[in-house]
């Protein structure tokens, strides 16, 4: 038991090492933060999305934006994709490939941004709403597990994780880009003034 516990641990700090050692890595974190910052400031909103456990973490940030972080400051306009009615109407009456993208293209605005989060790369639903963002003029951030050429035309911003054979590892460097992105976006704001 004791075994499985620290390769558990030495996996996940094998992940995280090779996502530092990229140069691309933290250049594309201080990108997505720009971009969504700026968004924010001129009165844009986030829109996130993800399925299973990405749902959850797309859910983490905007709940982090709208709610708090560290610290109490003005609430952000970010919403994730996660009502089950919705979800299921969408998935009932035109198929699971359209969940997000039919959200985005009710309620998406040029200007806006969607975090998409998909470990694979391949999510159909989430490349959907890739496609819908790009033609509504919205910023498209997009975390992801492995270096898919599809993911990447439709990403002006493409931070990928790469894991080994599972996709916690990837969730587990999702989230502390997802951290980070909050912390740096609230840095932006403050130092405009526009956090408090």
């Amino acid at each position: 038991m004791r075994q499985l516990i620290q390769n558990s641990l030495n996996d996940c700090s094998e992940v995280l090492t090779n996502f530092l050692n990229n140069p691309e890595s933290v250049l594309n974190i201080e990108k997505a933060a720009t971009l969504i910052a700026d968004a924010l400031e001129k009165g844009n909103k986030v829109i996130s999305c993800g399925n299973g456990g990405s749902l959850c973490d797309a859910t983490h940030f905007a709940e982090e934006l709208t709610g708090r972080y560290r610290h109490n400051r003005l609430p952000f306009p970010a919403i994730s994709i996660n009502d089950p009615a919705y979800i299921t109407c969408v998935a009932n009456d035109f198929g699971f490939e359209y969940i997000f993208s039919r959200y985005v293209e009710s309620v998406g605005q040029t200007g806006d941004v969607l975090l998409a989060i998909t470990t694979s790369g391949k999510s159909v639903n989430v490349l959907k709403a890739m496609e819908e963002a790009k033609k509504k003029g919205m910023t498209v951030i997009c975390l992801t597990g492995k270096n898919e050429p599809e993911a990447i035309a439709l990403s002006d911003v493409y931070l990928c994780a790469q894991g080994k054979r599972y996709s916690d590892r990837v969730q587990e460097i999702h989230i502390k880009i997802i951290h980070i992105l909050i912390e740096a976006i609230e840095y932006q704001l403050e130092k405009k003034g526009k956090l408090y």
